[in-house]
């Protein structure tokens, strides 16, 4: 620029007498404040126009990448990159007698351009991120975690970066001088680097999606994963208490995943009855008669007791003792009604595994086990279920004359009146 244009204010202030000093002074007072109020108007209206051109295309436009650029201010960024250009342009000129304010201008400014550029890039990345939310096959992975590993790096190299400008260092010899502090930097990254690795490993691995439900027992979470990130896992519990989880620690500790649960086609009822052991016996012909009213039963009882009477007659029993040959007992009679209870009722899964089972005899009784599935996986449903089930079944065992075992409490030992 001719050299009489970045004096102008400097020569007209000489001729009027004003010292040299303080024409210099002013002249570049002058130069600045013309320079700030030309980039504020241009910078005004190139952001005015992004965003109104964005905004635009954004109500066209069928996909909803835009909106979210425009809602994460990613042209109001782009924006500035322009009037940023002018001044570092024309910091020469303003500082023109000024040398050292010039070098430090300059160097902020360029510092602030590295600021800027990572603004833009974190505008992206934030739109990417709630862009790749919105896709049904995207929704429930790690998507956080990613864009902060790409944000960590990005803001790294734009430190490194200002840091070689400000230092004068060249950017290759600044890297090359880290690597004697690098124990000192993974150290303070620590925490980073542990939850960059596991978020992969997540990821790779399917051990964890956004929307599942886990069992932490280490941290007391028992809920749904509302959101990974690098370093953390959410998990919102079921009395909506929000429960916090290094990333990490779902690669090197022990959790419960329920989505083959959720993924299945029923819930698992696994639960028992202990029934107390004096309280089974052999049935007599009387006893089966009078079972064979409970309909679900009642054709397995007439098969089964011509099928064990043949054999008795077979094998010559001496039937004056019950012991003697095949009998039934009120236990298995019981255990195969609840298996004709069960497969006939209506919120069963009955194309997944039905089973009532005998355990081994503990101090407190027999358990005998139910093993189901639900069709309502529903937490509330599926305890409703359940509960329904085995108030029938409590309710059913005086009919074939079973007792439950329950510890006795001090009303047992009082003397009657």
């Amino acid at each position: 620029m001719d050299t009489s244009l970045k004096q102008i204010v400097y020569d007209y202030l000489i001729a009027l007498g004003t010292t040299e000093t303080v024409a210099k002074y002013l002249n570049m007072l002058a130069l600045l404040i013309v320079l700030l109020i030309v980039v504020s108007v241009i910078d005004y209206v190139i952001r005015k126009l992004l965003r109104g051109t964005f905004s635009k295309f954004a109500t066209k436009s069928k996909t909803k990448f835009d909106d979210i650029l425009v809602a994460n201010k990613a042209p109001r960024n782009i924006a500035h990159i322009i009037p940023l250009l002018i001044v570092i342009e024309f910091v020469p000129v303003v500082f023109f007698d000024f040398p050292t304010f010039e070098n430090l201008i300059k160097k902020s400014l360029e510092v602030f351009a590295i600021i800027l550029i990572l603004w833009i890039v974190r505008s992206i990345l934030n739109t990417l991120k709630d862009y790749l939310k919105t896709l049904p096959r995207l929704k429930d992975k790690p998507i956080d975690s990613y864009i902060q590993v790409f944000m960590i790096f990005a803001w790294l190299a734009g430190i490194m970066s200002a840091i070689a400008i400000v230092s004068k260092i060249d950017f290759i010899d600044f890297l090359t001088g880290l690597g004697a502090i690098s124990a000192v930097i993974i150290l303070v990254f620590k925490d980073t680097i542990l939850g960059f690795v596991a978020s992969i490993q997540v990821s790779i691995n399917d051990m964890v999606r956004i929307g599942d439900w886990i069992t932490f027992e280490k941290y007391g979470a028992n809920g749904y994963v509302t959101e990974i990130t690098l370093a953390t896992v959410k998990v919102q519990n079921f009395d909506n208490t929000i429960t916090t989880i290094p990333t990490y620690a779902l690669i090197s500790d022990s959790f419960k995943n329920w989505r083959g649960m959720t993924d299945s086609g029923g819930r698992r009822i696994m639960r028992a009855l202990l029934i107390k052991q004096n309280s089974i016996t052999y049935l007599t012909k009387e006893a089966v008669e009078k079972l064979k009213d409970i309909q679900l039963i009642t054709a397995y009882l007439e098969k089964r007791q011509q099928d064990i009477e043949a054999h008795n007659v077979h094998t010559n029993a001496n039937k004056s003792l019950l012991i003697n040959g095949r009998n039934l007992t009120n236990f298995g009679v019981f255990r195969k009604y609840i298996d004709a209870y069960i497969k006939q009722h209506s919120a069963i899964n009955k194309e997944m595994m039905i089973m009532v089972r005998q355990l081994e005899p503990t101090p407190q009784g027999i358990p005998l086990q139910l093993y189901a599935f639900s069709n309502d996986k529903r937490w509330e449903n599926y305890e409703y279920i359940m509960a329904d089930i085995f108030d029938h079944l409590i309710a059913a065992l005086p009919y074939f004359d079973l007792e439950i075992f329950e510890l006795p409490s001090n009303i047992m030992f009082k003397d009657p009146l």
